[in-house]
């Protein structure tokens, strides 16, 4: 599957997510949440996986992990917070590059309307 395949996917999870839960619970039940889903759907999901920052040839753990990510494609960041803000997006593309991945999503749970707190990161690698 592509990234965007993957995507598609995750959007739909995230809707029922949200649909079933709503706004106003805690990043961790969210994710726990969205990453059954996924595991329903039958694709690959890891959850906080460790990201090393490698510097001068050492793999340093430094505090990285990803929420979730989709077939080592597609990372997905969770968020619950009143407004994404620009170190969002940042720590997003922070992630994409130290992985290679070209697509992650932001998703905020804490939105009355799930559509309204989803937004697609692109790294151009």
């Amino acid at each position: 599957m592509t990234e965007n395949d993957l995507s598609r996917i995750v959007v739909n999870a995230s809707f029922q997510v949200h649909n079933e839960l709503g706004p106003g619970l805690l990043e961790n039940i969210y994710e726990e949440c969205l990453f059954s889903e996924l595991q329903d759907a039958g694709i690959h999901v890891e959850k906080e996986v460790v990201l090393p920052v490698k510097y001068k040839n050492k793999k340093m753990d430094l505090g990285y992990r990803l929420d979730i990510w989709v077939e080592r494609k597609l990372i997905i960041e969770l968020k619950c917070v009143d407004s994404f803000i620009p170190i969002h997006k940042a720590q997003l593309l922070t992630y994409l590059k130290l992985t290679n991945n070209r697509l992650g999503l932001l998703i905020n749970f804490n939105v009355p309307l799930i559509k309204d707190g989803i937004k697609r990161v692109v790294n151009n690698l």
